[in-house]
């Protein structure tokens, strides 16, 4: 980690209110992509672009008192909680209207690809449930899936953050995804 984003975490857990601002423009590029990518996984139409997304989880983070991110990648995976409850609400709440209620003919532009990648708001929600059952068991594995799969880091990237080898991240990616498999299984079943 870069001595300048250490310097600010620990400044901003110790109340600086400059320091928590600083933090968040010196990641603001990299917490932009992750919006982006919270997004491009999100179903369509939700409701929030990426630049809005971001500015809600600033928000709601900077409202948390007591919060303490010894790290990058504790801050960033906290982020990516954030933004991954405010697309559930958002998907809560269009759930919640009437059907065809928000009815819209819209015409496919190209990106067939990566609108088939995204996951609709029902499974969405369920996914993010059994993250928040696995965050309870084992927190550790949840960081993991929320850096890899709504972070968009790599294996490579997670393990550098955490200070891990490569193939105990391996396993940790695999046990947590075995953890969500059975849960989701089970709930499905």
């Amino acid at each position: 980690m870069e001595p300048r984003i250490e310097t600010l975490i620990g400044a901003a857990e110790g109340g600086d209110p400059d320091a928590a601002q600083a933090l968040f423009s010196a990641l603001y590029a990299e917490l932009h992509r992750l919006a982006k990518r919270q997004l491009a996984r999100a179903a369509p139409g939700a409701g929030l672009g990426a630049t809005s997304l971001l500015h809600e989880a600033y928000l709601d983070i900077a409202a948390r008192e007591g919060l303490a991110f010894p790290d990058r990648a504790r801050f960033l995976g906290y982020a990516s909680r954030v933004m991954r409850g405010l697309i559930i609400d958002a998907a809560r709440a269009r759930r919640a209207q009437k059907r065809g209620g928000k009815f819209e003919i819209t015409s496919l532009d190209g990106d067939e690809v990566a609108a088939n990648a995204r996951v609709d708001d029902a499974e969405l929600e369920r996914l993010s449930t059994a993250l928040d059952e696995l965050a309870e068991a084992e927190p550790a594995l949840a960081q993991v899936v929320d850096l890899k799969f709504f972070c968009g880091f790599t294996l490579i990237e997670i393990a550098a953050l955490r200070g891990l080898s490569e193939r105990t991240l391996l396993r940790q990616w695999q046990k947590a995804r075995l953890y969500l498999h059975h849960w989701l299984q089970a709930e499905h079943g």
